[in-house]
């Protein structure tokens, strides 16, 4: 069941299900999105600092997004968002890899002039299936209040 405004204090957490990067899927993605030769060619890709084939780390990010939005957590309250800070990849993903997300409000305010709706900023992490954390960014959404 989707959360308003005043169910997403600061420090509520929640953890996504998890989604497979396929190998076809993040051809597919850096065709359209992120011609790299890193993300496209498996050969080049062994010959890069990455040492194999990774998927673009937008692809990742809206992946990661996706699965956010699946939760349920703020789909229904959602009335869209002002912004991401702080997008950061620490480490590739690659064909095969599971990722979930750990996220976090860490602001809420109620809006002065709207009361209709607060901004709430969750911290977004994503994690490979073994924990180690590959992205992070902060949503800046605008989430409708029961008020």
């Amino acid at each position: 069941m989707s959360k308003y405004f005043e169910e997403l204090p600061v420090g509520f957490t929640y953890r996504t299900d998890e989604a497979e990067l396929t190998r076809d899927a993040i051809l597919a993605f850096a065709r359209e999105w992120d011609p790299q030769p890193f993300h496209l060619d498996e050969a080049a890709a062994r010959e890069s600092h990455f040492g194999s084939l990774i998927a673009s780390g937008w692809h990742t990010l809206l992946i990661a997004f996706n699965l956010a939005m699946q939760a349920g957590v703020w789909d229904e309250s959602s009335m869209g968002a002002s912004g991401m800070d702080e997008v950061r990849w620490f480490a590739p993903a690659r064909p095969g890899d599971r990722i979930h997300v750990r996220a976090e409000v860490i602001e809420a305010a109620l809006s002065k002039s709207r009361p209709d709706f607060g901004r709430v900023r969750f911290r977004y992490d994503v994690h490979r299936a073994d924990g180690e954390k590959i992205a992070s960014y902060i949503g800046n959404h605008l989430i409708k209040a029961r008020r």
